[in-house]
C-alpha cells in the first residue's frame, strides 16, 4: 500500500515546521521523536523534496468510555465492554507555507486509512480525536465526525471509515 506521508525520521527538518499554533509547533520540534521512541504515537509526516515538513499526523491506541457514546452507536455493540477501543489522532497540523492547498484533507484520509488497515488486525471500533480549539473542531464536522457528549472529544465509527476504505 502507498502512503504520502512517512514516519518521522531525524532527516526531516522538525524546527522549520510552524503551523501557528504553539502546542502542535512545541510537539514536533520536542515531543514528538520522544513519542515514537517510546511506543506513545507513531508520527507520520509529508515532507518535501528537501525533507521540509509540509504536515504531521500522530496516531496512537486509546480508548473511549461507552457512556460517551451515542444512543445510535451503543445499539451496534455489545453490553459487556465500558471501555471501547479505539485508534486516537492525537494530532494533525500543517505547516502555514503549504495551508490551503488541501493538505489538512489529505492527511485525515491518509490517517484514516492507516486506523482503518490497522483495525483489521488490531481491535479498534472508532477514530478519536480531541480538537484543539474551535477550528479543528470544524474541520472534523466537515468529515463527519461527531462530537461526544460530555468529553470534548469527536468521534467516527470503524464502520463509517471502512465504507470510505473497505
Amino acid at each position: 500500500m502507498n502512503y504520502l506521508t512517512v514516519p518521522l525520521h531525524t532527516s526531516h527538518k522538525k524546527k522549520d515546521f510552524n503551523c501557528g499554533k504553539k502546542l502542535l509547533d512545541d510537539y514536533l520540534h520536542t515531543q514528538a521523536k520522544q513519542d515514537v521512541k517510546r511506543k506513545l504515537a507513531a508520527c507520520f509526516v509529508l515532507p518535501d523534496e528537501n525533507n521540509k515538513i509540509k504536515g504531521y499526523f500522530t496516531l496512537s491506541s486509546t480508548s473511549i468510555n461507552r457512556n460517551f457514546l451515542t444512543e445510535a452507536v451503543l445499539k451496534k455493540l455489545p453490553p459487556a465492554y465500558y471501555h471501547l477501543p479505539a485508534t486516537l489522532l492525537g494530532r494533525l497540523a500543517i505547516d502555514n507555507s503549504y495551508k490551503g492547498q488541501g493538505l489538512g484533507e489529505l492527511l485525515l484520509v491518509e490517517a484514516l486509512r492507516k486506523s482503518y488497515e490497522i483495525s483489521q488486525e488490531i481491535g479498534s471500533m472508532a477514530v478519536i480525536v480531541d480538537p484543539i480549539d474551535d477550528e479543528a473542531v470544524k474541520f472534523y464536522e466537515k468529515y463527519g465526525f461527531i462530537i461526544l457528549k460530555d468529553s470534548g472529544k469527536m468521534f467516527m465509527a470503524m464502520w463509517t471509515i471502512g465504507e470510505l476504505f473497505g
